[in-house]
């Protein structure tokens, strides 16, 4: 049994901290201290992914975890122009540099089967034809989007739990270190070239 500090603090080893105006009386408004000792790690990880349930609304728990389905945001979530580009932004704020893309832009029209995102990064104009499938997010574009963004010795992973899948962005020594944790393997979303 590991107890929800205790918890929190091996997170906190591999980076994975709570911003600095939540509290573990906000994780208490979702879960139950037994919910968090019952399936350590992985319940809190979903959690760390999310906003915070009271006012002011729209804050992140932690800025280095993402739950999809948390958010009512899941993989089926495009349904107007602007998904991409909400989507996009977490992404960045996962790496910590929120601005290393610019002008990000997208065009959604599931009717007509048409859908891009465009942005800069650096001195470079990226633009991507993304298929539609529905309402669902397509991957194969995002990951496009995500070897653009991630550097500095980290990378995007991804625990895909029966809630939702989790999308961290850790270097690989931290998510060697997680997966031993949780028990639950951290697949690469895309390959460190080297």
């Amino acid at each position: 049994m590991m107890e929800l500090e205790s918890q929190l603090a091996k997170l906190a080893e591999l980076g994975l901290v709570l911003n600095p105006e939540i509290t573990i009386e906000d994780l208490l408004r979702a879960e139950d201290r037994e919910a968090f000792i019952a399936k350590p790690f992985m319940l809190l990880l979903f959690l760390l992914g999310g906003e915070v349930e009271r006012k002011p609304w729209g804050r992140r728990i932690c800025n280095r975890v993402w739950s999809f389905d948390l958010e009512c945001f899941d993989l089926e979530c495009i349904a107007t122009t602007g998904d991409y580009v909400k989507i996009v932004r977490k992404l960045c704020l996962l790496t910590g540099n929120e601005d290393r893309l610019t002008e990000i832009v997208d065009y959604i029209d599931l009717e007509d089967g048409e859908c891009w995102l465009k942005y800069t990064i650096g001195d470079k104009r990226q633009h991507w034809t993304i298929e539609v499938n529905d309402d669902w997010a397509d991957m194969l574009a995002l990951s496009y989007v995500m070897e653009d963004i991630q550097g500095d010795g980290c990378q995007f992973y991804a625990i895909d739990s029966s809630e939702a899948m989790i999308i961290l962005y850790l270097d690989r020594s931290s998510a060697e270190k997680l997966s031993d944790l949780c028990n639950e393997d951290l697949e690469p979303l895309i390959p460190v070239e080297g």
